[in-house]
């Protein structure tokens, strides 16, 4: 097997190096890395020209505004190899990752292998973030996984060609749609529990929050709200029937909905503390403190949910409406 691995980047100085040099440390070393940089202002291109120039396996194509859909595509088209492998900047690989994938495509006789991920823990903040809003691993087959990553995959080329590559237009969700697009095809799909690679969750609220208002406005480009923001609508718009009471029974009856709305975080932040307990095992003290950090980064997080929704009304389906009534 010949493999390209294929990498959007866009301001990533403070981790291209690490990715690139577990990808060139790979026991199974790639054939070739393909790198697009969709507009970085940083020095995140002539850090990847600086591996070629040392005669590393390494090409930068460059895209002045190359979102994650066409960064991908653009490297795919030039790959020179049979075999993509997927991976993105901020996520690193374990030595044997290309190995394992490898390994299972030829051992299954497969079309597409999706590898494994876990979420990077290195503070109590980004623990806490992964019960609140990371998958736990499911049983597939004899092995626990979490769900399918694009950033950890390996695939034929023709795979890629057949479902017409990544949507172009969106910062995010365009790598499940593309996934489910797959998923509709006729090839091979195995996954190797084995292939890891470890994802840098976000170190502050502040950062998440900004985060999952973009990924919240882009889920619903993608037409995936069914998946993710609708049931937090469904929440929120329940909770604002206790308002009502207080028509009837007096204004002390507001008091109501707050408290309603501080017991489902904490419900919820239970419930993910259950679902992850064997993930992140832990004493009855130590979730006590995480509930601590649960509750207001759900609420955050349902926040930006909202925010992001609001959003694609107001610049996407707003603006696309007013261009149709002015081009009429």
């Amino acid at each position: 097997m010949e493999i390209s691995v294929v990498v959007p980047v866009r301001n990533e100085e403070e981790n291209i190096h690490n990715l690139l040099d577990g990808l060139l440390g790979q026991t199974r070393m790639p054939n070739e890395i393909v790198i697009t940089d969709g507009g970085s202002t940083d020095a995140t291109p002539e850090i990847i020209e600086d591996y070629s120039r040392r005669g590393f396996p390494v090409r930068l194509i460059r895209d002045k505004a190359a979102l994650p859909g066409r960064g991908r595509n653009l490297a795919a088209a030039q790959a020179r190899f049979e075999w993509l492998a997927f991976i993105d900047a901020g996520i690193y690989p374990a030595a044997d990752w290309l190995a394992a994938l490898a390994q299972r495509a030829e051992t299954e006789d497969a079309d597409v292998v999706y590898g494994a991920w876990e979420p990077a823990i290195d503070t109590f903040f980004q623990e806490c973030a992964a019960i609140a809003y990371v998958p736990p691993p499911a049983k597939s087959r004899d092995s626990l996984m979490r769900p399918r990553s694009i950033a950890s995959t390996l695939m034929r080329r023709a795979v890629w060609e057949s479902v017409g590559g990544f949507a172009e237009h969106l910062r995010s969700a365009e790598d499940l749609l593309f996934m489910n697009k797959v998923a509709d095809t006729r090839f091979r799909t195995v996954y190797a529990p084995d292939a890891m690679v470890r994802w840098n969750l976000q170190p502050t609220f502040g950062l998440t929050f900004k985060r999952f208002v973009s990924y919240a406005r882009n889920n619903i480009r993608a037409g995936l709200w069914s998946e993710w923001q609708a049931a937090i609508f469904k929440r929120y718009g329940l909770l604002l029937l206790s308002v009502f009471p207080a028509f009837v029974l007096g204004p002390r009856w507001l008091l109501l909905m707050p408290v309603l709305w501080l017991l489902m975080l904490v419900a919820r932040g239970l419930v993910a503390t259950w679902r992850n307990r064997n993930c992140y095992p832990a004493s009855v003290g130590r979730n006590v403190f995480r509930l601590g950090i649960l509750v207001p980064l759900i609420a955050v997080l349902d926040a930006a949910a909202l925010i992001g929704s609001l959003q694609w009304f107001l610049k996407d389906k707003v603006d696309a409406t007013i261009g149709v009534t002015d081009g009429a």
